[in-house]
């Protein structure tokens, strides 16, 4: 899909880049308050606007920001979200 000469679907007009944004995902719940939404990462997004009706429109974004971050057992040296407590490929605990 070429997003550059996207045409509104609501007047035809061509639609303007309003920037990109990363959406936090999750929810503030009762019990653990924002952790899980801390947790949940974020969704990056390309916006954009018809600058004749106002119109947004969001799309998914090329980078994987979705994903966890990643840190590096410093025993085997493997990669793997920031949030597991052992190594899952050497079993390396963090908080030994």
């Amino acid at each position: 899909m070429d997003r550059e000469n996207l045409k509104c679907l609501r007047c035809g007009a061509t639609m303007k880049s309003a920037g990109r944004e990363t959406i936090q995902l999750g929810q503030t719940g009762w019990l653990l308050g924002d952790l899980p939404n801390l947790l949940a990462g974020g969704l990056d997004v390309d916006i954009r606007l018809c600058p004749s009706c106002g119109k947004l429109e969001f799309f998914y974004g090329a980078e994987e920001s979705s994903a966890l971050p990643q840190k590096i057992c410093p025993k085997c040296g493997w990669q793997h979200d920031f949030d597991y407590p052992k190594c899952p490929h050497c079993g390396y605990n963090y908080y030994a």
